[in-house]
């Protein structure tokens, strides 16, 4: 008996999307580059590649798909389960608030917490904000900035801000170059290759956003296929995990402006900062789906190292 194909089988968006959560449920993928379910990574892998709005999946989910189209989805959907590729790597792109980025496998897949609070009221924000005039700010550093899109975002959150991006990776750096291009924003930003504060020697700043590696020695060596596929660069932290925080933190002090800040996501070991700088107020925020990931610390406090 001649075997059928799904590519025959599967003629609708909605066929094509459970097919794919199947798939990706079977083979027990990880999802965590921007989406965290099965649904999710299907419903965007499906929508990006038939360039259809990512986050509006209802209108189109009963709609016939050609055979060509069914054919390249099928494809990306096997590709998905054996390379374990996360699924931005597959399209080329990923989108943070709605702001679309260009990835591939030269960077991390972008992913920060930090976009949602950039986008959150904390800052310039009617109730509890971390800066409460956003025109005031004239200068921000986007350390470990990867494809850019800390820097990009920042730039749509602050219109009278000056950027510095700062990335040691000359390969991701060629990204977030294509990303700020892009962005519209190529007259505010400025890239420069190097370790952390060494390129911006001596230049003060309102705020310090960063999203450094905090991956720690063991859990590096337990990580899944999905997490290999991104540069080990990107996401090792050293032995446990705070490394490089610990180099922000020393420096971020002398690059700040008085009244200025830093934010940055370091994960889920809050406990070994909170330990190790007992000095240290750190605010802890949370997102939607994260809870003290990611840190607050006035230019004043960080003095105090």
């Amino acid at each position: 008996m001649a075997t059928i194909s799904p590519i025959d089988e599967l003629i609708t968006l909605r066929d094509i999307l459970r097919y794919a959560v199947s798939r990706f449920r079977a083979a027990d993928l990880v999802h965590a580059h921007g989406a965290t379910t099965a649904l999710d990574e299907a419903a965007y892998l499906i929508l990006e590649t038939l360039h259809l709005p990512v986050d509006q999946l209802e209108p189109f989910v009963d709609a016939r798909l050609t055979r060509a189209e069914r054919e390249t989805l099928i494809g990306l959907i096997e590709t998905r389960i054996t390379t374990r590729k996360p699924a931005a790597y597959l399209t080329g792109r990923t989108y943070i608030q709605g702001v679309p980025f260009k990835v591939d496998e030269r960077v991390i897949v972008p992913r920060s917490y930090i976009g949602e609070m950039l986008f959150s009221g904390l800052f310039g924000g009617d109730d509890f904000t971390l800066i409460d005039d956003v025109q005031a700010v004239t200068s921000v550093l986007d350390l470990c900035t990867g494809s850019g899109c800390l820097a990009i975002l920042a730039a749509h959150i602050f219109p009278n801000a000056r950027i510095d991006a700062v990335e040691l990776s000359a390969d991701a750096l060629a990204v977030a170059r294509e990303n700020v291009a892009e962005s519209g924003f190529a007259d505010r930003i400025s890239l420069f290759q190097g370790d952390l504060f060494a390129p911006v020697k001596g230049r003060t700043y309102d705020l310090i956003i960063t999203n450094p590696p905090y991956v720690d020695a063991q859990t590096m060596a337990e990580l899944p296929p999905e997490f290999r596929a991104e540069p080990a660069m990107a996401l090792d932290g050293g032995e446990d995990g705070m490394d490089i925080v610990r180099r922000i933190l020393k420096d971020a002090g002398r690059h700040l402006t008085k009244a200025g800040g830093l934010i940055c996501e370091i994960g889920t070991d809050r406990e070994i900062l909170d330990e190790e700088y007992p000095a240290i107020d750190f605010l802890w925020l949370d997102s939607v789906e994260s809870s003290g990931e990611v840190f607050w610390v006035t230019a004043n406090q960080l003095r105090k190292i």
